[in-house]
């Protein structure tokens, strides 16, 4: 079984090379999503970071009040690194049983964790030697004002299929402020690209993309076998 990270900054893509990645055969496993299980009301996580951070991080319905925790931290560091050890080593644990579940199954497997933060992770020392874990290391790379671009894209997506009003000027200029807030907070693609075996330039269309990803997972393929 071969264990590749795939990452990236918000906007960069990541998630929609997952999606060609799945196409392709591999098993994604998305950090995002096993974060949000492990966070969700009656688990360890989801006590910890109430305890940590109190009424105002929870909505009335009981679940985390994920926007307003959020704003929280991304304003204060230590509140970030606080929450960062509450979860990334949960997470990372839970993505590492899962793999081993994988490889009992399926040996030739390409099981990929498609995770923001791989490399953040490390360097906070908020779940140390995850990196070594992995044999392959993927990073989707573009510009951060295309990253951002795109973000503020997606936004208007959002609205746009859940037939809400479109961001207003005012609304717009805020979402720029918390990507920028929220992307000050990652690694640059500069530093981590030294450190990946493959970079896939997401400067252009879709299909672009997916022809890259395609000829990187035969790569993994044959690694795998």
């Amino acid at each position: 079984m071969l264990r590749v990270g795939l990452t990236g900054g918000l906007g960069s893509g990541k998630s929609t090379a997952a999606q060609i990645f799945s196409a392709c055969g591999a098993i994604i496993l998305s950090a995002d999503e096993i974060g949000r299980a492990l966070t969700q009301p009656g688990q360890a996580v989801y006590r910890r970071i109430v305890d940590a951070f109190g009424a105002e991080a929870v909505l009335p319905s009981g679940e985390l009040n994920r926007p307003a925790l959020a704003q929280l931290v991304f304003q204060d560091p230590a509140a970030l690194h606080r929450l960062n050890c509450i979860v990334h080593p949960a997470v990372v644990a839970e993505q590492q049983r899962q793999m081993d579940e994988i490889g009992v199954h399926d040996p030739h497997a390409v099981v990929i964790v498609e995770s923001a933060l791989i490399f953040e992770v490390e360097r906070d020392q908020t779940a140390p030697g995850w990196l070594r874990r992995f044999d392959k290391l993927i990073l989707i790379s573009a510009p951060d004002e295309l990253k951002i671009s795109r973000y503020l894209a997606r936004l208007e997506s959002q609205s746009e299929r859940s037939a809400s009003a479109a961001p207003t000027p005012a609304q717009r200029a805020a979402a720029v402020i918390d990507v920028r807030r929220r992307l000050a907070a990652q690694m640059p693609d500069a530093e981590k690209a030294p450190q990946c075996d493959y970079v896939i330039e997401n400067t252009g269309s879709v299909a672009e993309l997916e022809s890259e990803v395609r000829i990187t997972y035969i790569k993994l393929k044959d690694l795998a076998r």
